[in-house]
């Protein structure tokens, strides 16, 4: 095997790690590819593309290669010159991108500044035909690497994995799809499912879902305004003294969060990166924080008050900044909506941690209530207890520490759960008709008596169990039928499939309330 002197630099580069590939299972590949080198013709018989600098007199046949077009032959003086037909091959051109916009030849500004760069990002299909011949030009010409990351992004597929086709009819364009789900959302889309060596399989429906997330940011920022004003415009480091227990919580859980979205953002895991980001969004900031601090927020405490306000403001800017690279758009028109004087959110620096507002200790103490909480919502979710209707509880916690913390914050758990009476035991059983559930080290009793009217509720299960009992029989004898199975298109038997996963979960989802309820009604 003899390896050209081209490639033979090309692989030093990535086998001495001067260039990285990510993720790392390319690099057999690369190395296949170079290792087993072959001649490349560098012209194209196309009708477009760099034409090549060659022409050839008619009359004496001479060929003359120059960098200015050449007005006669310089061998026998006849003005009858025929430019070569054909062009440049497309990947040879490509090829000397790295450094051919710069202003190579010449020694520009531009090429000093940016060759080599960092990064470049491409689908794995073209890793030789561009990747490899960029190293290749990049090193005999510039004698340096063009680059020193590689990422190595996946084909986007449709949602059953096929690859699209105008002729299959599964093309999804991006203009559209922007145009009806946004662009962020579809950006935000697409980074999800960005797992390294992993084909991303898009389908309306997930861009929805994250549409519905963008929108989500929105409503928040529009609630978050509702609050802020000039006197929380400093909140870059909001102070580090007196703080609720939410407002630790929530710095606490940004400073991790900054971390975690860094470290995917360096090892090129941008899925990762966008989970962090949708994690703490929705379900910590969204779904806890803005709910917890409501009070502090519309009461009349103005000390308590101001400083969330600030770790409202502080966060929230996280956020942002969290979330720009992915979705630029939202997140700069939210930015100029917040008070102060603020310059584009893209030319300022990404968030740094705080670790000064880290403790495991607040929370592991968050933790504990909305333990409780989300306890409470699944016992009145489950059994159905009307959403207005407002609920005795018993937590009964032997430790005197959790229940000093019980206690500290009776006021918030009783507003989250819309609790009449809360009682806070240092022991206890459940009583007769009483739901239960435990949390961590504190056993949670919801009293059901005229709450629930369990038999009504059992026969109104029963109904709902047979009804769709007999929508799964009719799906399974569809899936049964070879002629179905035979004709139907893949995508359709697996979407017949799908509905009966979902009916099997949605039966064995009430046989467990009911068996439930049973157990209520006996005790």
């Amino acid at each position: 095997m003899t390896v050209k002197p081209l490639a033979e630099k090309a692989i030093a580069a990535v086998r001495e790690g001067r260039i990285r590939l990510h993720p790392k299972t390319w690099e057999n590949t690369y190395y296949d590819w170079m290792n087993n080198i072959r001649d490349w013709c560098i012209s194209r018989q196309i009708w477009w593309g760099h034409q090549i600098p060659a022409w050839t007199c008619a009359d004496c046949g001479m060929l003359i290669v120059a960098d200015d077009d050449p007005t006669s032959c310089p061998a026998c003086g006849s003005a009858t010159l025929q430019r070569e037909h054909d062009v440049l091959d497309t990947w040879f051109s490509s090829a000397l991108w790295p450094f051919s916009t710069l202003g190579w030849p010449d020694t520009t500004k531009e090429l000093s500044l940016f060759y080599p760069t960092s990064v470049l990002i491409t689908s794995f299909d073209i890793l030789f035909f561009w990747v490899a011949r960029m190293i290749m030009m990049g090193i005999h010409f510039m004698d340096d690497i063009p680059f020193r990351d590689v990422y190595l992004h996946a084909l986007v597929r449709d949602k059953h994995g096929q690859k699209m086709s105008k002729s299959k009819g599964n093309v999804m364009d991006p203009l559209v799809v922007m145009d009806q789900y946004g662009t962020d959302a579809f950006r935000f889309t697409l980074t999800a499912f960005a797992a390294q060596g992993r084909e991303i399989r898009i389908s309306e429906e997930r861009i929805e879902g994250y549409r519905h997330f963008i929108n989500k940011i929105w409503n928040a920022s529009r609630f978050a305004l509702m609050h802020l004003d000039e006197q929380a415009v400093d909140a870059s480091q909001p102070d580090a003294g007196p703080l609720s227990l939410p407002d630790r919580w929530i710095l606490s859980r940004a400073s991790r969060t900054v971390r975690q979205v860094t470290a995917a953002l360096d090892q090129y895991n941008f899925n990762e990166a966008a989970s962090a980001i949708y994690q703490f969004v929705w379900h910590e900031f969204c779904d806890w924080y803005l709910e917890w601090v409501k009070p502090a927020l519309y009461g009349t405490d103005e000390s308590a008050k101001a400083s969330t306000r600030k770790v409202l403001l502080a966060t929230l800017d996280t956020i942002l900044k969290l979330l720009h690279p992915i979705a630029p758009f939202v997140t700069e028109e939210i930015w100029h909506a917040l008070p102060g004087e603020r310059t584009s959110l893209m030319t300022g620096p990404f968030p740094e941690p705080m670790p000064h507002f880290e403790s495991s200790e607040t929370e592991a103490a968050a933790a504990c209530l909305m333990g409780i909480v989300g306890g409470i919502r699944n016992i009145r979710s489950e059994l159905q207890v009307h959403p207005s209707a407002e609920v005795s509880v018993i937590l009964v916690a032997t430790d005197p520490a959790r229940r000093n913390l019980l206690e500290s914050h009776r006021a918030s758990i009783t507003t989250l759960v819309r609790i009449k009476e809360l009682a806070i035991e240092a022991s206890g059983t459940c009583p007769k008709g009483a739901a239960s559930f435990i949390s961590e080290d504190v056993q949670i009793f919801v009293p059901l008596h005229g709450l629930v009217d369990l038999d009504k509720e059992l026969q109104k299960l029963a109904k709902e169990a047979a009804k769709t009992t007999e929508v799964l029989a009719r799906a399974e004898a569809k899936l049964g039928n070879e002629k179905f199975l035979s004709q139907a298109p893949a995508e359709v038997v697996a979407k017949e499939r799908e509905k009966c996963d979902g009916l099997r979960d949605t039966i064995a989802t009430i046989e467990a309330t009911m068996a439930r309820l049973r157990e209520l009604a006996a005790s």
